[in-house]
């Protein structure tokens, strides 16, 4: 037995192992391209069989998909932690929302762009059933039911609003400036203000 395989466990989850291939992906993605990159370099990067990949994963592409939900659930379990935080002050639970929202963009944009611009078999219909949308509209509808903002119909305006937030982003990263944390919260924050004509 060789000192690397006496230091290796014998065994790890499903789950870890999983992850593990995820990872892999994710750093050859992001420094290859996705296009660049195949199988068996990601197996030789979670230090698996080749057969241990298809035990969780098809193709590459599955890989991807796979960090895609990854990347989703992580990004709305920071709204959800942001908005526990915020019970009955509406201009404070919207300026959580959007201030996550930002971070969470800016902080792991390679990754976004990778999931979200590499692989795009139905944009309209992931569009449809976003899940950081269904968070928005949930929070607009209590909201006004709490008669503390006025919106038309809560999907589209949570679609508009997000789009907005996303379009800031992308804008401001495009000019290739240098981006105002500070700056873009308030002006992403005063237009979802002005926008639900909130109390």
């Amino acid at each position: 037995m060789t000192n690397d395989t006496a230091r290796r466990p014998r065994t790890k989850s499903a789950e870890i192992r999983r992850e593990e291939l995820m990872d892999a992906a994710q750093a050859l993605f992001l420094e290859k391209g996705f296009a660049a990159t195949n199988v068996s370099e990601i197996v030789e990067g979670a230090d698996v069989a080749k057969g241990t990949f298809y035990l969780y994963f098809k193709t590459k592409e599955d890989v991807l998909t796979a960090l895609q939900i990854r990347f989703v659930e992580s990004f709305c379990e920071k709204i959800d932690g942001a908005m526990a935080q915020h019970h009955d002050d509406w201009p404070s639970r919207l300026d959580a929302f959007v201030a996550v929202c930002l971070d969470a963009y800016l902080d792991s944009m390679p990754v976004h762009d990778l999931v979200f611009h590499q692989h795009r078999p139905a944009n309209r219909a992931m569009k449809a059933g976003n899940p950081v949308i269904t968070r928005l509209m949930a929070l607009l509808k209590a909201g006004a039911k709490d008669a503390a903002l006025e919106m038309g119909d809560p999907r589209l305006t949570a679609v508009m609003l997000f789009d907005a937030l996303h379009g800031a982003v992308d804008d401001c990263l495009a000019s290739g400036k240098p981006i105002s944390r500070a700056e873009l919260f308030q002006t992403v924050a005063n237009f979802y203000r002005n926008a639900l004509r909130m109390r």
